[in-house]
C-alpha cells in the first residue's frame, strides 16, 4: 500500500507539473513517456470532459509508476476521497483579527509589566535640567 500511495502522489504532481508546462509551450523540454501521457490526455479530452480525461490519464501514469517502483499484480485503489472533494482543495486566506490598541498611560496595564510605560517628555526636560545645574553647581 506505501508503493501504492506513493506512486499516485507522484502521478498526480508529475501530471500537473506536464499539463502546466503544456499550457506554457514547453512539452517538448518533457520526457517521450511524458509526451506520450499527454498526446493520450488530449485525445481523451475529445471524448470525455476534462474531469473524467484528467483521471483517466492519472489513473494510466499511476498504473505505469506502480510497476515501475516495484508494486506486483494489480494497483490497489487508493482513492479515500470522492471526487467531489479533491475537485476545491483550496483554502481561502482569512487575515488575522487586529490587535486592540491601548492607550494606557501609566494607568492599570502598569502592573502587567508586558507593556512598555512611555516617559513623559516633561519628566525627561526635568532630569537634564537636574543634570545640568547639578554639572554647574559642581565645576565652581
Amino acid at each position: 500500500m506505501l508503493i501504492a500511495r506513493r506512486a499516485d502522489t507522484r502521478a498526480r504532481a508529475d501530471f500537473a507539473t506536464w499539463k502546466m508546462m503544456a499550457k506554457l509551450n514547453g512539452a517538448s523540454a518533457l520526457p517521450p513517456e511524458a509526451q506520450e501521457f499527454l498526446s493520450s490526455y488530449k485525445n481523451l479530452l475529445t471524448q470525455m470532459s476534462e474531469d473524467e480525461a484528467t483521471e483517466v490519464t492519472i489513473g494510466a501514469i499511476y498504473k505505469a509508476y506502480y510497476v515501475e517502483m516495484g508494486g506486483a499484480g494489480t494497483p490497489p485503489d487508493v482513492r479515500t476521497r470522492p471526487p467531489e472533494a479533491t475537485a476545491d482543495n483550496v483554502t481561502a486566506f482569512r487575515r488575522p483579527a487586529p490587535k486592540p490598541k491601548t492607550t494606557s498611560f501609566f494607568g492599570a496595564s502598569a502592573a502587567s509589566g508586558a507593556q512598555k510605560r512611555p516617559l513623559p517628555v516633561a519628566l525627561i526636560f526635568v532630569c537634564l535640567v537636574v543634570v545640568y545645574v547639578g554639572i554647574r553647581l559642581y565645576w565652581r
